[in-house]
């Protein structure tokens, strides 16, 4: 029998580790550059990255220091400050934040007081605490505000700020180009993931009908044949507000490219370079995923499809926490953490591919599903109804597996992650999938 003092070491030295990575992260992503460029806003669709750092530590406070300890509020005239429904992002940049300084001295203060309370905490008696959730929960809201302020540090102009070493460089692939998931029930979802969050739960089951996937995502490579082939300029590939949505903003390639002669290059934190036709093309919205897909005679894989492959055991007939198992990601696995600041190449990480064989399902780029984001059967909102139920319906798209700014504990296989149809900021590509009987 398990002795339940150890099992609560282990959690608090598992909370203690995520926060620290999380910070450790923060950190170097609000140090690299000056101040100015924390208090600017570098686009429209971001917040300054100040407000960012400042938003984490009042997360932070609220949920850690509030509603698991019981302490008063430290400074309560913020709180609406860095509420993220109460002002969008356009607006965030007039507001009175607080300075560099200031934050930094505020989500410091918070976290050595949450540190405290870790330390004394029980893991059990509400919700909120089992198994350490409410601090998982923080260090996922911490870890996905990083992969934020990194997509501003893309958007941001100016010479490069972040450095990192590349992927292992691996011989192309030659395997095959798509894998059979066989028909038949799988269980989707989760029940006993103890940081999981909302809408990944609870654990049901779905019939999925037998259908053939992309064995790796869809590559730069093959993005510029559809590209070569007018696919922008063709109308029978985009739905109709797809259609629009190119015409209206010009659109010719993902989003940081740009013709070179015969060449495509591509602006990549400062750094402009030739597009690496064997990487995962990145930064493409659902439209154009969508459209490249039917251009291609595919479609994109439904969020169930896509979980089935990613997680389901054929041996075992069981999902698993992950393609490989059950194991948290290492580096052996997947393309995570901001190890790299870019994805790997197509066909990586055998050792972290499926049962199936289906390759680089988590980490590296977020995949667009076809599917709206909308609550599984028993959904209920913990702990609050703006973190999922407030984006349900068919305005957002689902995608799946997590990118290389992704943290291994923001990341699993039941991890849910969604976006409007039009958004390509984000570290987003796609595999294509079809029916069996196409």
């Amino acid at each position: 029998m398990t002795d339940p003092a150890l099992d609560a070491e282990a959690l608090r030295e598992r909370a203690v580790a995520s926060l620290i990575t999380a910070r450790d992260r923060t950190t170097l992503l609000t140090s690299c550059v000056d101040g100015p460029d924390l208090t600017a806003q570098h686009s429209p669709l971001m917040s300054p990255l100040v407000w960012d750092l400042a938003h984490i530590g009042n997360q932070e406070e609220q949920w850690l220091l509030r509603a698991v300890a019981g302490h008063e509020a430290m400074r309560p005239e913020i709180d609406t400050l860095y509420d993220a429904f109460e002002h969008p992002r356009a607006e965030r940049p007039k507001l009175p934040l607080l300075s560099p300084e200031e934050a930094r001295r505020y989500a410091a203060d918070v976290r050595g007081r949450a540190l405290d309370v870790l330390e004394a905490a029980a893991f059990h008696g509400t919700r909120l605490t089992e198994a350490g959730f409410a601090f998982g929960m923080i260090a996922q809201h911490e870890q996905q505000h990083d992969e934020t302020m990194l997509i501003t540090h893309q958007l941001r102009k100016g010479p490069r700020a972040l450095t990192a070493p590349d992927p292992e460089p691996v011989p192309l692939f030659t395997g095959p180009s798509e894998v059979l998931v066989p028909g038949g029930p799988f269980t989707m979802g989760t029940s006993d993931e103890p940081w999981a969050l909302d809408n990944e739960r609870p654990a049901h089951r779905r019939e999925v009908a037998s259908f053939r996937i992309d064995t790796t995502p869809v590559t730069n490579a093959a993005y510029q044949a559809f590209i070569e082939d007018g696919g922008y300029d063709e109308p029978r590939w985009w739905t109709a507000d797809g259609w629009a949505h190119v015409r209206r903003n010009s659109l010719t390639a993902p989003l940081f490219w740009r013709r070179d002669g015969r060449q495509w290059l591509r602006r990549r934190f400062g750094v402009t370079e030739v597009v690496p036709p064997d990487e995962p093309v990145l930064h493409v919205c659902w439209y154009e995923a969508d459209a490249y897909a039917r251009w291609a005679g595919r479609r994109l894989p439904t969020e169930a499809e896509w979980e089935k492959a990613a997680r389901y055991d054929p041996a075992g007939g069981r999902s698993m926490r992950y393609p490989w198992g059950d194991a948290d990601p290492g580096p052996e696995h997947a393309n995570l953490g901001q190890r790299h600041l870019r994805p790997a190449p197509a066909g990586s990480y055998p050792t972290g591919e499926s049962p199936l064989g289906v390759r680089q399902l988590i980490g590296d780029v977020w995949e667009w599903t076809s599917s709206d984001f909308l609550p599984y059967p028993g959904f209920r909102a913990f702990p609050y109804k703006e973190y999922s139920e407030v984006f349900f319906g068919p305005e957002h798209k689902v995608l799946r597996g997590g990118s290389f700014a992704v943290d291994p504990v923001a990341c699993r296989g039941t991890f849910r992650n969604w976006d409007l149809p039009v958004r390509r900021q984000i570290f987003s590509g796609f595999r294509t999938a079809r029916s069996e009987d196409v």
